[in-house]
């Protein structure tokens, strides 16, 4: 079984990250290690948060783990609390990655056009430096204008400024790239590119996935997917591509979705 690492941050009151990837991937039966970059009091969206950073820790948890003669088949990356974070886990990543090990990084920024609370520029250079070593990342619409300098545009892209966006971020350094929740001419739709399957991006070698939008905003739908699909990835079985959609269609209602979708109570909706 194919062995996975999260290096993501731990957040306290609100399911998302790493508590929202974790329940997914057990259930799935992928063994899983974590490695936070972060602790932190609660969802970024209350406003107001308190937050540790990890750095000095990963350092000393890769030494240890490289005395031990631990590996990972693959790693999965998420937030970055700094630059400085960001360029110890790129090299790691890179370490491994000549190993043998697929990296899949998830550049947690913003959404909507804007950064998260407590996201600045810093952060969006260190997201940069973690897609150059990445064999698959997956950012959503507004995180891909922000890592590759293009304008973000509310209305949506043509087909042809979609496919671009895949191609600079391709050229940032990801082999293959996914980039989810992006108005492709008025569809909202998933774009991504295959490097196995194809050496050049054109209108003819990405694939589209487009869908009906739910009109709510629930934290954690993009940890989920990326958990999806990861574990489909690494047990080289199809992607369910509706699993999200249906886990946000159920919680769409909920009181307080700053706290995200309770995953435990769903995990046989991946089925």
């Amino acid at each position: 079984m194919k062995q996975l690492m999260i290096i993501n941050d731990l957040c306290g009151y609100s399911t998302v990250a790493t508590t929202a990837m974790l329940p997914i991937l057990s259930y799935m039966g992928i063994p899983t290690t974590t490695l936070p970059t972060a602790i932190i009091s609660n969802n970024l969206e209350y406003g107001k948060f308190a937050i540790l950073e990890t750095t000095d820790y990963i350092q000393q948890s890769f030494r240890v783990w490289r005395e031990l003669g631990f590996h990972s088949d693959a790693i999965a990356t998420g937030f970055m609390a700094s630059e400085r974070q960001a360029e110890i886990v790129a090299a790691h990543c890179r370490e491994q990655a000549a190993l043998g090990t697929h990296i899949y990084v998830d550049p947690i920024m913003g959404d909507e056009g804007s950064l998260y609370n407590g996201i600045t520029s810093a952060t969006v250079s260190a997201m940069r430096r973690m897609l150059s070593v990445a064999h698959l990342c997956f950012p959503n619409y507004t995180e891909a204008c922000y890592i590759t300098g293009t304008a973000y545009n509310a209305q949506g892209v043509t087909m042809t400024e979609a496919v671009e966006l895949v191609g600079k971020l391709h050229a940032i350094g990801s082999e293959s790239v996914i980039i989810t929740s992006i108005p492709i001419d008025g569809q909202m739709s998933v774009i991504g590119f295959d490097a196995t399957k194809a050496t050049a991006i054109t209108s003819d070698t990405v694939f589209i996935l487009t869908y009906d939008e739910i009109p709510t905003r629930i934290p954690g739908t993009g940890d989920i997917f990326s958990a999806i699909v990861i574990g489909h990835l690494l047990k080289d079985v199809p992607l369910i591509d509706s699993s999200v959609r249906r886990l946000i269609d159920i919680n769409k209602d909920s009181q307080d979705k700053f706290r995200g979708i309770p995953i435990e109570r769903h995990l046989a909706e991946l089925e």
